[in-house]
């Protein structure tokens, strides 16, 4: 009885803590990129071209 009273307490922590990271992730996420210093640094940082595949970074590929 005491065993799984334990068990659903660690459970019930483990999916608070979850949303609990969740929420605070997409706070700082949503406060960095409206913020002055995040506009600016988006606005001065160069776009960086996606590479398809890993081939596309071989040596002989690079120019």
């Amino acid at each position: 009885m005491i065993f799984s009273s334990v068990l659903f307490s660690i459970i019930t922590w483990a999916i608070g803590l979850y949303i609990l990271y969740f929420i605070i992730t997409a706070a700082v996420k949503n406060g960095i990129n409206q913020s002055v210093i995040g506009r600016s640094f988006e606005d001065k940082s160069e776009p960086v071209p996606e590479k398809k595949s890993f081939l596309d970074s071989d040596l002989d590929n690079d120019k």
